[in-house]
């Protein structure tokens, strides 16, 4: 099943903790692509670092409720604390689609219910899957970024960062 994640960090290294992050999905999956990756300024608590962001798209073997186990335990693993709603993190992983699978469950809404409101999320996603339809709101990927209202910044970091 093919998925796509998208990747943060605004702490320390923050290319490295996403380095690792791919990494450990490694491990579990087939990484097919990574975007590059963009610095972005926070959005909903400003008061912070910029971020590393980029998409990550995986082959799984994975359910949509055992992937986010699964992402929630490279969290946990690379130190990842829950504070601040929004607040800094080591990294932060979103599983923004699962297939054309729409999931709603208590912990886990797929399609991510926020990724058509972010150009920190669509601008990768677009990098790698810009015709890729949301399930929900039969929209691609490119279609959803021109939609946006107002976007917050999001500058190219670094095209290849990850082998």
């Amino acid at each position: 099943m093919i998925s796509y994640i998208a990747i943060g960090s605004n702490i320390e290294d923050r290319e490295d903790y996403l380095k690792k992050v791919v990494g450990e999905l490694k491990k579990q999956s087939k990484v097919l692509i990574c975007s590059s990756l963009y610095e972005t300024e926070p959005v909903g608590y400003a008061d912070q670092s910029w971020f590393l962001n980029g998409v990550v798209k995986v082959e799984t073997h994975f359910t949509p409720s055992t992937l986010l186990e699964f992402v929630l335990a490279i969290e946990k693993m690379l130190n990842r604390v829950r504070t601040i709603q929004n607040g800094p993190r080591t990294v932060d992983l979103d599983i923004l689609f699962y297939e054309d699978k729409i999931v709603q469950e208590e912990n886990l809404q797929i399609p991510h219910p926020r990724l058509h409101e972010r150009a920190f999320v669509l601008i990768p996603l677009k990098e790698i899957a810009s015709d890729f339809m949301h399930p929900i709101l039969k929209k691609d990927v490119s279609t959803m970024l021109e939609d946006l209202p107002k976007q917050e910044e999001v500058l190219l970091y670094k095209k290849e960062w990850f082998r």
